[in-house]
């Protein structure tokens, strides 16, 4: 490969012979079908090899792909091609008058990359972003291209589904009637006295909560609010109004951060915690991110508190939130209501390595799934067996894509043993 690829954190660097940068459906066809190991790189923004072809194999980026973004105001759907960013469906989809139910906390993703590897937002109510699609568009190893729809019995193995079937070229979402948010901080969330009772009423307190603290002491540095106008304002007794707009990693400025106090704006520029025309961070950090049943959460939270003087050397911040179940087969909230425990990290993978190896013993018995696209060193046995439908996905992946083309070294471990 003439030029050095790395992911968005430059932690890794791709190993890929060929970097492909096609520009039609049917050049990505005739790349695939004559392609003998293919990998899709979305946008970058995944910090293990979930993304790496290896040495012989051809890395494909969809993002000379036109970007399609095509919305049906009648059926209340959008069309949007796999290398579209949210930060640009959002704005096509708000200028018709309709919204996504949910976002990430970061707007540059891209749409076939976050859905494909489970990414989430927060809300009691509100499944990860892969809930919302309706259809999928793949090209498969021979170079065809099928559309999988929810009537289809291979729907749930094939949105999050983690590059391991073929090509994302198209996703069809579900849209709602566009609606404001409003944006509420409040500082010094203490863990002390806190139980699942009220752990269940701090979270479901808004239409999409998050709390922050870096473990340097016990409790929560900040508690972010998104509440929906059209929903009642939250009485939020248990922490103090923030008196200065607030950045998730303290000491950082918050001129990246989506506009705070109260003041109401469209969905889109309200639930990302970073606004779309800035760079939140030059990519200088690492993230983790374990998602575990609801019901553990204040017991997970506690065990967090007993290691804190392992993870505060090397965390800049983590952030707890909470995701709805949802039904597919490798989404780390298959089956289950979840808490998610996010850890950006500094980067200094060395450092980094031993604390996570020590977080993941401290939430064992929580039955942790990790995020598929995050740093993670939990054995692929232990993680293999907290999928339940992992048989069906292997089904799947024979089906589709028989002979491995898409099956990287990071599948096969993960996924096959």
């Amino acid at each position: 490969m003439s030029e050095t690829i790395t992911n968005w954190a430059g932690n890794i660097t791709y190993s890929a012979k060929e970097l492909h940068r096609p520009y039609s459906l049917d050049a990505i066809s005739a790349l695939v079908a004559g392609s003998e190991k293919v990998r899709v790189l979305g946008s970058g923004h995944s910090f293990n090899g979930i993304a790496e072809p290896g040495p012989e194999g051809v890395l494909l980026s969809i993002a000379g792909l036109p970007p399609t973004v095509d919305i049906d105001r009648t059926a209340r759907t959008v069309r949007v091609s796999g290398g579209v960013r949210y930060a640009e469906l959002a704005r096509a989809v708000y200028a018709h008058g309709l919204a996504l139910p949910n976002m990430a906390s970061l707007p540059h993703i891209s749409v076939a990359g976050s859905v494909a590897t489970g990414t989430h937002g927060s809300g009691i109510g509100n499944g990860p972003l892969a809930t919302s699609v309706r259809e999928v568009e793949l090209v498969t190893a021979d170079g065809s291209v099928v559309t999988v729809g929810r009537d289809d019995r291979r729907f749930d193995g094939a949105v999050t589904s983690l590059g391991a079937l073929g090509v994302v070229t198209a996703l069809t979402l579900d849209l709602e009637p566009t609606f404001d948010v409003e944006q509420h901080l409040f500082t010094e969330l203490p863990l002390n006295g806190l139980d699942l009772g009220l752990f269940g009423t701090v979270m479901a307190s808004a239409y999409s909560v998050s709390l922050f603290t870096d473990w340097r002491e016990p409790g929560f540095r900040q508690v972010w609010l998104k509440r929906r106008t059209d929903q009642p304002l939250p009485d939020f007794p248990w922490a103090a109004p923030a008196t200065e707009k607030l950045h998730p990693v303290p000491g950082m400025p918050a001129v990246n951060c989506t506009e705070q106090f109260g003041v109401p704006g469209p969905w889109h520029e309200r639930l990302p915690h970073f606004r779309a025309e800035f760079t939140p961070s030059s990519g200088a950090e690492l993230q983790s991110e374990y998602l575990l049943p609801r019901g553990y959460a204040v017991d997970a939270l506690r065990a967090l508190d007993g290691i804190r003087a392992t993870l505060a050397p090397v965390l800049q911040t983590c952030e707890v939130r909470t995701v709805a179940a949802d039904e597919q087969w490798l989404s780390p909230c298959h089956g289950r209501d979840t808490v998610a425990l996010h850890f950006t990290w500094i980067e200094d993978t060395a450092a980094v390595l031993p604390v996570v190896r020590r977080l993941e013993e401290a939430l064992d018995a929580f039955e942790p799934r990790p995020h598929w696209g995050k740093v993670f060193t939990m054995p692929a046995e232990v993680v293999r067996g907290r999928y339940p439908r992992l048989a069906d996905f292997r089904a799947l992946a024979r089906e589709l894509d028989p002979a491995g083309k898409f099956a990287n070294a990071f599948v096969r471990d993960v996924l096959e043993g």
